[in-house]
């Protein structure tokens, strides 16, 4: 990823962190948490979109959300056609004009700025090393020298967990499961859930680096925890025409979405672009997104056949929330005994090195 890409300033070691380098060190974890901040504001916008067109008559209730998404579609294609070239690729293919006026437009700087000249001579170091390791492949990322695997399986479990701590229940299936528990306005609901979604989001991205990656997670996984179990224990000791224990569990799935974005939603995006050595990035990076899409279809297909109450279902209603839970409880387990505190330790190495690139090459994880 660009963003953590810093300037260049000798490989000596310095005295004292440069200011520049150190403010893109210090706010990647900020960086990387606006993207699922972008994903919150989406699921806001459509939430919005499908309360709008829920009480037409006709085929219009759910073609009018469809076909708004073409416009979405459309824009990011359009800007895919005017977005720069990474100024990485262009170095690699030996067209060094071009990744100058490409890194120029996105700092905003003068291409005879010293400051470009110096960030493009540390992508040429970085690419004169990844030269010197050789082609990286897919099977590298599972050897245990320099505990690649270890990383890799951090990065493939942390995804998988945040998919499992039952997120995509509430985002897909949230309006019907309230429904069917008793709530007059379940689009309202999800309405209100993708509000407090987007609110929490946003100190994550003070809070990353404030509080640190390891904390957050362990801070997350309890409050997350915490919400599914009292959210199954009230579904499984009120009737749905219990008006004061709706609104009970509605408050604890909104207190779980705010643990979730403020704390895994994010920092597990974090943790996975942080942990792996130069010469298996981009393959581990792509080993982490597979296994996060991977499990989101996995519980996104197997949750009507846990909840539903047809034949072949195995009809658990809320007390699916117990499975959210629980894995909660794997979430905490997995990062007490297995995550540590990258970000101090990223900014350490760097400073005792003296090149970031040097710390991208050995990893973060001692």
């Amino acid at each position: 990823m660009y963003s953590v890409s810093p300037p260049s300033f000798g490989q000596s070691r310095p005295s004292s962190p440069p200011p520049s380098l150190t403010h893109t060190i210090k706010n990647s974890g900020t960086i990387v948490s606006g993207y699922p901040l972008g994903i919150a504001i989406g699921l806001l916008l459509a939430a919005n979109v499908n309360n709008a067109t829920k009480d037409k008559p006709t085929r219009t209730s759910w073609q009018l959300p469809i076909g708004i998404e073409f416009i979405w579609g459309f824009v990011l294609a359009v800007g895919m056609i005017i977005l720069p070239e990474s100024p990485r690729w262009l170095i690699k293919k030996g067209r060094d004009e071009d990744a100058t006026r490409a890194l120029s437009r996105l700092i905003s700087l003068p291409p005879d700025h010293p400051e470009i000249q110096a960030q493009l001579d540390e992508i040429r170091i970085s690419f004169q090393q990844e030269k010197g390791q050789g082609e990286s492949s897919y099977i590298d990322c599972f050897r245990p020298a320099n505990k690649i695997l270890f990383r890799t399986l951090t990065g493939i479990l942390v995804q998988a967990l945040q998919q499992l701590t039952g997120i995509n229940f509430i985002i897909y299936y949230g309006t019907v499961f309230f429904e069917n528990s008793g709530i007059s306005n379940p689009f309202l609901v999800i309405i209100i859930i993708s509000i407090t979604n987007v609110l929490t989001t946003i100190p994550s991205l003070w809070g990353v680096e404030r509080f640190g990656r390891r904390r957050l997670l362990l801070v997350g996984a309890v409050g997350m925890c915490v919400c599914q179990f009292l959210v199954a224990i009230v579904g499984v000791t009120i009737s749905t025409s219990n008006a004061a224990g709706q609104k009970v569990s509605i408050a604890f799935v909104c207190t779980y979405i705010a643990f979730f974005a403020s704390t895994w939603g994010p920092v597990a995006w974090v943790i996975t672009g942080e942990i792996f050595p130069l010469n298996v990035r981009a393959k581990a990076m792509s080993l982490s997104a597979a296994s996060n899409w991977l499990w989101n279809f996995v519980t996104s297909y197997a949750t009507p056949y846990l909840v539903n109450k047809q034949p072949g279902s195995a009809g658990l209603g809320v007390k699916v929330f117990f499975i959210w839970g629980a894995a909660c409880v794997g979430c905490f387990t997995f990062t007490y005994f297995c995550i540590p505190e990258v970000s101090l330790l990223f900014f350490f190495l760097w400073w005792r090195s003296g090149s970031l690139y040097l710390v991208l090459d050995q990893g973060v994880i001692p």
